[in-house]
């Protein structure tokens, strides 16, 4: 178990790394997951990565899961690798954007 100076910086760290509200992050995760053939319910949308931040966006710390922890970490993670690469401008449409914002960061707004 993460204790509470941990979770403190852990929700912080995590907060600063999701840079997308929980709506934008919706959004995306409808539009990205979209295709000509079909496509998904809105609450099934994204990749489950993308839908577990969702869903962490919209708890309460107290709230928070050991599972939801985990997958916070993962972010940050995930973040601070992708973005420590290069701090060039981001092309609106590479893949490397799509996958940070996929768990809820756009780099366009580093």
């Amino acid at each position: 178990m993460t204790d509470a100076l941990e979770l403190d910086a852990l929700w912080e760290d995590f907060h600063r790394a999701v840079n997308m509200t929980s709506q934008e992050l919706a959004a995306w995760l409808r539009v990205s997951d979209a295709d000509e053939s079909a496509e998904p319910l809105p609450e099934h949308a994204g990749e489950p990565t993308g839908q577990h931040v969702l869903a962490i966006l919209q708890k309460r710390r107290t709230d928070l899961t050991e599972e939801d922890i985990q997958v916070m970490f993962e972010v940050v993670d995930t973040v601070e690798a992708e973005t420590d690469v290069d701090n060039e401008p981001e092309a609106e449409d590479s893949p490397r954007r799509h996958r940070l914002m996929s768990v809820g960061h756009d780099p366009l707004r580093s």
